[in-house]
């Protein structure tokens, strides 16, 4: 690591910011795309950063928790709030009816489950049967959501099994699929550069510096939504 850069700036060179860069990339961004990303944590932030880095003339944000939407707004994304308003009746407002050219998941299997959603209450049902790995939701709604000859980019994490997907809409729309764990050593040499040219500070992302000795009070407070935290920086 260079001298004279914070370590604020360079510790998510390990793991968020080449995972959300990677979702970025190989959406093969466009001048002139737009770009929905559905999940802002931590890995969804740093997705519609690099999504405006690489040129997407508008970049919509989705997601239910206020903090993460006013982060997303931040960056300069419009937000859409799935608990307020119908996902898809928005996107087509943004888009004239065409929807997205790009499509990007950083959620996977854990998709927040709604009664106004029963696909997700039927997935959660399942997964505690044993009868299905994962909650699809999001996959489902973007192959929805996607223009035809679109792109769909998943780096939101799958574990195995996934019903009712609808491949016919996605065939007959004809929409590319790429998918991926993050290839973090391919992408780190060119992050780093972008985080010395003040490209990207990927320290917006931390809500919480805590000792060390905090961390598992810390996972629970990540892990049930609590306090506005999206990203905790431990530290000793």
């Amino acid at each position: 690591m260079p001298e004279g850069i914070d370590d604020e700036k360079l510790l998510f060179l390990s793991d968020i910011l080449p995972t959300g860069w990677q979702a970025a990339v190989q959406a093969d961004i466009q001048p002139g795309d737009t770009v929905a990303v559905w999940g802002c944590g931590p890995v969804g932030q740093m997705t519609i950063r690099s999504a405006i880095l690489l040129g997407a003339e508008q970049v919509i944000a989705i997601d239910c928790l206020p903090e993460r939407l006013s982060m997303a707004a931040a960056a300069g994304a419009i937000t859409i709030n799935f608990e307020q308003e119908s996902v898809i009746d928005r996107l087509n407002e943004l888009t004239d009816g065409q929807g997205p050219h790009k499509c990007i998941d950083a959620v996977g299997t854990e998709s927040h489950v709604a009664m106004e959603q029963p696909d997700t209450v039927l997935d959660r049902a399942k997964q505690m049967l044993k009868a299905e790995n994962d909650r699809p939701h999001v996959l489902r709604e973007m192959i929805y959501a996607c223009r035809p000859a679109g792109v769909i980019s998943i780096i939101g994490v799958y574990l195995g099994l996934a019903d009712k997907i609808p491949m016919g809409q996605a065939m007959n729309k004809g929409l590319t699929f790429r998918m991926a764990q993050a290839h973090v050593p391919r992408w780190t040499e060119d992050l780093l550069r972008r985080i010395e040219d003040g490209q990207i500070d990927p320290s917006f992302v931390i809500t919480h510096k805590v000792d060390l000795s905090q961390g598992p009070e810390m996972y629970r407070t990540f892990r049930d939504k609590a306090d506005g935290c999206i990203k905790v920086m431990l530290q000793p």
